[in-house]
């Protein structure tokens, strides 16, 4: 590890309780503390009117970053904040691989730090289901990977859907 650096740890946390474990961590190792949560931002209509609501998309999950974390003790140290229910083993052995994972989702993200749909474009491999527009909760198989669009089958109904367009999926 390099010295100077701090460490990635992933922790499972209560959702409803995510900001009382942020503010307890802070509280425990200090303000350095860095936090990473990949999140969509969608709208839902009520009426005449339209709401932005946020989702994160690994849902319980949050990347913690802290020089604390290099130290084997500060977990045993922490593992009982409120709204933390545990973190993940593994944190030193795969560094590379959270900071790469971190890296490739801010790379999707928008000038607010929301995921694109593109991010989910490269995610889904077969069968997905989407989340926000008129076809919430619908699933749908990709038929054909095009450069800027899926081709895909919705029931026994086949269309595209467009790179350009906001409808956000998510892999099943």
């Amino acid at each position: 590890m390099k010295k100077g650096r701090g460490m990635w740890v992933v922790a499972k946390i209560k959702a409803q309780e995510i900001n009382i474990f942020k503010r307890k961590l802070v509280e425990k190792l200090g303000n350095e503390v860095k936090f990473y949560t990949p999140k969509i931002q969608y709208n839902k209509y009520f009426k005449s009117k339209v709401k932005k609501f946020e989702k994160l998309i690994l849902e319980n999950y949050v990347f913690c970053h802290h020089d604390e974390f290099k130290k084997i003790n500060t977990i045993e140290k922490v593992k009982f904040l409120r709204g933390l229910q545990y973190f993940l083993n593994g944190h030193i052995l795969n560094q590379t691989e959270i900071e790469n994972f971190i890296n490739y989702c801010k790379s999707f993200e928008n000038k607010n730090g929301y995921l694109m749909p593109l991010f989910f474009k490269n995610v889904i491999k077969t069968k997905a289901q989407f989340i926000t527009g008129p076809f919430t909760n619908m699933m749908f198989e990709i038929i054909e990977r095009q450069k800027n669009k899926l081709k895909i089958l919705i029931g026994n109904i086949v269309t595209t859907i467009s790179d350009n367009k906001n409808y956000l999926y998510r892999p099943v």
